[in-house]
């Protein structure tokens, strides 16, 4: 008897610790949330989710005629360079002499980790590429492999625009 007792309660408790245990985290849904809104931004700018060896030399050039400074700003792509988790492609926008801007066109995310990563570091170093006007970028933790490839389309992206 005191046998059926005691193996009942211990089942009991395993099944009480069992259910109780917390498996969501509240940092996933915010990592979730801002996933979506990164790509959803680079839906509306470019294919930042685009793993694929194809790059995108059609933008290599582009001028924009939204305002007088605007007309003389030119877009350079930089080489997709291909890490171990998937291509990185950056583009650049120069004007008068100056990086006004930075984008990704390619970018690993393929999976729950590399768009955890990815949508906390791509804006991090779009930042610092027109902060810095070189490819001299701090790197961010968790995100070295992304870095090594943004630093180096980057820096094609430079040489491209004569910088």
């Amino acid at each position: 008897m005191r046998r059926i007792v005691l193996w009942a309660m211990s089942t009991l408790t395993v099944l009480v610790l069992l259910f109780s245990y917390s498996t969501s985290r509240s940092s996933t849904a915010v990592v979730a949330a801002e996933t979506r809104q990164v790509t959803a931004s680079s839906k509306a700018s470019g294919s930042i989710g685009s793993s694929s060896g194809a790059t995108d030399t059609a933008d290599a050039t582009d001028t924009s005629a939204t305002s007088a400074t605007a007309a003389t700003a030119k877009a350079y792509a930089g080489e997709a360079v291909m890490t171990r988790f998937g291509n990185v492609q950056v583009r650049i926008t120069v004007a008068d002499g100056t990086i006004t801007a930075a984008e990704v066109l390619q970018v690993p995310m393929e999976d729950r980790h590399d768009q955890m990563i990815n949508s906390r570091a791509v804006p991090v170093y779009n930042e610092e590429t027109v902060s810095a006007q070189s490819a001299d970028i701090d790197v961010v933790s968790g995100a070295t492999v992304t870095w090594d490839g943004y630093t180096q389309s980057l820096q094609s992206a430079i040489d491209q625009a004569n910088l």
